[in-house]
């Protein structure tokens, strides 16, 4: 049985939404009550995993006050979250610049605190991956921050639904920038540029050797429809669901689905597990 290790998990502070991107959470999701049980209990988080197989998981949380409602305290209660099982649970923050007083100090403090990768969403944050080119400069500090203390960054690139969000600045082509500027630096393009822009993400992963990307968020029966030569990037893609994302009603059904791809066995588990354990190795 091969190993997994799901990089894009949604285990979140539901007290901390506001009500309207909370509502879009809870729409049409009959498991709602189970999430709810999760974000208060990482014990019951955990069996979940073991239910499913799944090794380790990446629990993605990110500041974001103007879309999701996320303060930076997020970052704390992610943390917190995770160091009941940090060997198995690898916990996502986020800096944003326009929030804190010190980016790099912050990112400095949240790898102290056990964060181990940032969490960069530009549609729910409001600015592009790249501004630091255009006048932001905090971000570069985020950047030069992360690289140092080896933290990849993890940036969200396709569309969202949620009310108030900003598309444009979702383009994966945005972050050639970062890549070619930090070159020292890990990049995960989240979900793969869908629905809209799987030719770029494709494009920049095979250009970047700092360069993966997650394919959460996209329904595994259509992924070799959106990449057809997956294969050849094996190396640098990493499994994910996005659960309990808008459209993602189970992590079971999405493995079961991927699982029945027809992909070599070597680049299935190099997706599955190999890329990720390589990224996030275990605290010893």
């Amino acid at each position: 049985m091969t190993p997994i290790i799901d990089i894009h998990i949604h285990i979140q502070p539901l007290h901390m939404f506001k009500p309207e991107a909370l509502e879009l959470v809870k729409r049409g999701r009959r498991d709602y009550a189970q999430v709810e049980e999760f974000s208060a209990k990482p014990a019951s988080f955990l069996k979940f995993l073991d239910d499913l197989g799944i090794e380790r998981a990446g629990i993605i949380n990110y500041v974001s006050p103007e879309v999701i409602g996320f303060p930076p305290a997020v970052n704390d209660w992610a943390a917190k979250y995770c160091s009941a099982a940090p060997d198995r649970l690898i916990a996502f923050g986020s800096v944003h610049p326009k929030f804190v007083p010190d980016t790099g100090g912050e990112v400095d403090r949240l790898a102290r605190l056990g964060i181990r990768g940032l969490k960069v969403h530009p549609s729910h944050q409001l600015f592009s991956p790249n501004d630091y080119r255009h006048g932001f400069g905090p971000l570069a500090s985020l950047y030069e921050r992360a690289a140092a203390n080896g933290m990849p960054v993890m940036i969200h690139t396709g569309t969202s639904i949620f009310p108030g969000a900003r598309n444009v600045h979702a383009q994966p082509m945005l972050a050639d920038d970062v890549s070619v500027d930090y070159p020292n630096l890990v990049v995960i393009l989240a979900h793969g540029g869908r629905p809209l822009w799987m030719n770029e993400a494709f494009f920049l992963v095979r250009r970047h050797k700092n360069m993966y990307m997650d394919i959460s968020g996209i329904p595994p029966q259509k992924l070799l429809e959106y990449f057809p030569r997956i294969e050849e990037i094996a190396d640098k893609v990493l499994f994910g669901t996005d659960w309990p994302g808008p459209g993602v009603p189970d992590i079971r059904g999405n493995i079961e689905k991927f699982m029945g791809l027809p992909i070599a066995d070597g680049a299935r588990r190099k997706i599955l597990y190999d890329n990720a354990a390589r990224l996030f190795p275990v605290h010893k």
